[in-house]
């Protein structure tokens, strides 16, 4: 069912000094917030089971990293009694200290009041009420090869190591995979219990052995709505699809991003697929030259999308500044809605938001001035 975006839709907005929401995407659209005005907020988003329930992280300074909760779309907000913590170590080194609570994803659809939540450093945590307890996942969180996996300590990623792009098979929920910034991609067949690398055809550029089975550095990860087998990373070393079906035993990663003009490259933070087209997917380039600016190419913002699975591209920049706009994207701040035709969003290191209604062909910008945002999710209750 096709949802309108005018009169129910909803843009959460995570941004350094708090949360944010625009209510209705068009010209009556309202902004409510700051949530948390001040806090670090590296995700926010709406329980698509339920719809009133909003979770948010936070990290406020001082008191440290947590997570509120919200059961009347984000009017209120309590904070978790038991945010996420790791264990005890069951080794003579000191337990891991949570950082950041970086990545929240609802749980399966036949769950719901599962929520999980990925960490720096590479932890991972799940709810079953809802979000306000959390407990770790044994499986992965004190699995004797995870300092390996991790390069825990060792970590040389620019903004810490973290784990994100948590992914539930919508056909399965003990189906699951991460990614990890250093780690790779590792995936799951019994909800967590156990884990394995899955990174064999991505390069590893920077590593001694660029073949390496872990310590790989995904920016994003995406199983794909339409094709839960097919899957789209966008990674440290370039654009990659799985489809994992095909290779059940050996599953191997093809390089899709040698396609997109040399001159941009195919380096970036985000990945959006469509939800029904699982040949479709958008991508936001950035400078990855090697001092890594982190911008965009040339100071020319544009988006690309592939309609044929990688083997071409197209650039999507209609609306989008044409010269010295120099910011960049995060992982989490890309997304789309269920439009048609469809709509797709999009925050920047500047504090920007834009938006486009006719997927991606024009685009306009829809907020300014706002804090560095690090994630905008959709939706549509």
């Amino acid at each position: 069912m096709k949802t309108s975006r005018t009169a129910s839709s909803t843009l959460l907005i995570g941004t350094a000094k708090g949360g944010f929401a625009l209510e209705g995407i068009g010209r009556a659209a309202k902004l409510r917030g700051p949530f948390l005005f001040g806090a670090k907020t590296h995700d926010l988003r709406a329980d698509p089971r339920s719809g009133r329930t909003w979770l948010m992280s936070s990290t406020g300074g001082h008191l440290g990293p947590t997570i509120y909760r919200s059961i009347d779309r984000g009017r209120t907000w309590s904070e978790a009694p038991h945010p996420p913590r790791f264990a005890p170590a069951r080794r003579k080194t000191a337990a891991p200290s949570v950082k950041i609570n970086f990545w929240l994803e609802p749980g399966h659809a036949d769950e719901p009041d599962v929520w999980y939540c990925g960490t720096s450093p590479q932890g991972l945590f799940r709810s079953e009420d809802g979000g306000q307890t959390w407990r770790g996942v044994d499986g992965w969180n004190r699995n004797p090869a995870w300092e390996s996996w991790t390069s825990f300590g060792r970590d040389g990623t620019p903004d810490g190591p973290v784990l994100h792009s948590i992914q539930i098979d919508p056909r399965d929920a003990r189906h699951m995979t991460v990614s990890c910034s250093s780690g790779g991609t590792f995936e799951s067949l019994d909800q967590g219990g156990s884990w394995r690398p899955l990174n064999r055809g991505v390069a590893a550029d920077f590593l001694p052995n660029p073949d390496a089975e872990y310590g790989h550095d995904p920016h994003c990860m995406r199983m794909h709505p339409a094709d839960p087998d097919r899957w789209y990373q966008q990674n440290h070393c370039g654009i990659y699809r799985l489809d994992r079906a095909a290779r059940a035993k050996t599953p191997s990663w093809t390089r899709i991003g040698t396609r997109m003009p040399k001159a941009v490259g195919d380096i970036g933070f985000p990945l959006v697929p469509h939800p029904t087209d699982a040949d479709t997917v958008w991508v936001i380039p950035m400078d990855g030259r090697t001092i890594w600016p982190r911008t965009a190419v040339d100071g020319r913002p544009a988006v690309y999308m592939t309609r044929d699975g990688g083997r071409s591209w197209r650039r999507q920049d209609r609306g989008l500044p044409r010269s010295h706009a120099y910011w960049t994207v995060l992982r989490q701040a890309f997304t789309s809605d269920a439009g048609e035709p469809l709509g797709l969003y999009f925050g920047t290191t500047s504090g920007e938001l834009w938006g486009s209604r006719d997927a991606g062909g024009s685009w306009r910008r829809l907020l300014a001035h706002l804090p560095r945002i690090y994630s905008v999710r959709w939706s549509g209750r």
